[in-house]
């Protein structure tokens, strides 16, 4: 009789085990949720408004400011070789399939990153800003066309809400008065939708593809992600760049801006470096959670930013902006929600976006 109760106890305190270390394990997840999150939130926030900045004090390449949101991943080298030298791990195993992958999306992040600098120049910061937040819409489409994730309706809420939000900056009465005259509000607004829709569009392939060979997505392989796509567009648009001429006008440009050379220098290495902050965040929660959340967490800086151009450009907050401002929180916290019905009901939700604790317990375990 007494060796039952003694394999209970023993059973008993192996479950127990495993829930503190399952809790471990779920804390260490939302901590680098977290981490990752203020990654894109401060890194989109300030690369958006460098880049208004860029134009506001004379700058007027396209090309130069479509490349500084790609050609900071040399910052990146020293934290990938502190990196290396923590884990000596194995490569992997797909060494053909990461060099294909890197150039195709690397390439097609070129031309968004053009689609969005012709935007931001023709468009006034907060409608620029908010139009941009339609790339949640397009992502939900590509994701369950791409990844075949489902939407619960609490999520497809708050895909609605941030889509509103959106919309009602962009329409509000007197936004083309405000623009680029003449026909380049147009292309502005039709620039910056093309790059939100092409930007989802990448970001669920990557999610599908970094997901099948990139197994174990440790911080390595998410810089390594960041380091050689920005590599390959910034080769891309130096391409451009010069191909187009543009090249011959940039010392009249260096030497016209209004803060000066060391103005144009620090807001051009500025500017590249909180893209890279934004990509490694972005990338990360790409990978490790879906490509909606990601653009769940960037919709949140989107309701930053106009609030922070009414103190540096001047704008005005309006009824509207107000009201998109709490539509696009309203819509976040709409995500959350749902992330958490999906934790605590996981088969009243199907097959939905997994919560950052189910996502890539392998990846704590290789680090």
């Amino acid at each position: 009789m007494d060796i039952p109760i003694q394999e209970t106890d023993s059973n008993s305190t192996d479950n127990n085990a495993n829930s503190n270390k399952n809790n471990t394990l779920r804390c260490k997840k939302w901590s680098e949720t977290a981490v990752y999150s203020l990654l894109v939130l401060s890194g989109q926030s300030a690369a958006t408004l460098l880049g208004r900045f860029y134009y506001e004090k004379g700058g007027k390449s396209k090309y130069m400011a479509a490349l500084v949101q790609t050609a900071g991943f040399p910052l990146l080298v020293p934290f990938i070789f502190i990196i290396k030298s923590r884990n000596k791990q194995t490569s992997s195993d797909h060494t053909l399939a990461l060099p294909a992958l890197y150039a195709c999306f690397g390439t097609f992040l070129a031309f968004i990153c053009m689609l969005y600098s012709v935007g931001l120049m023709y468009l006034p910061l907060s409608t620029f800003s908010l139009i941009c937040a339609t790339q949640l819409g397009f992502n939900a489409l590509f994701s369950n066309l791409i990844n075949t994730q489902k939407l619960s309706p609490t999520a497809l809420n708050s895909v609605f809400l941030l889509t509103l939000s959106s919309v009602l900056l962009a329409l509000q009465p007197g936004a083309a008065s405000e623009a680029a005259p003449g026909g380049k509000y147009a292309a502005g607004f039709a620039c910056t939708l093309g790059g939100a829709a092409g930007y989802a569009l990448v970001q669920s392939a990557e999610q599908l593809a970094y997901g099948k060979v990139l197994r174990r997505q440790t911080v390595k392989e998410i810089m390594d992600v960041i380091f050689y796509e920005s590599m390959v567009a910034s080769l891309v648009l130096v391409s451009g760049l010069f191909g187009s001429g543009e090249w011959r006008q940039l010392k009249g440009e260096v030497e016209g801006f209004e803060m000066g050379k060391a103005g144009y220098a620090a807001v051009v290495v500025g500017s590249a470096a909180a893209w890279q902050v934004f990509g490694v965040g972005m990338v990360a929660l790409i990978i490790k959670i879906s490509a909606v959340f990601g653009n769940v967490v960037s919709a949140v800086g989107v309701g930053v930013v106009p609030v922070v151009a009414v103190v540096v450009f001047k704008d005005e907050m309006s009824g509207v902006k107000v009201v998109a401002l709490l539509l696009a929180l309203w819509g976040s916290l709409s995500y959350v929600y749902h992330h958490f019905l999906v934790h605590h009901h996981p088969t009243q939700n199907g097959n939905v976006d997994p919560p950052p604790e189910t996502c890539t317990s392998a990846d704590s375990e290789s680090r």
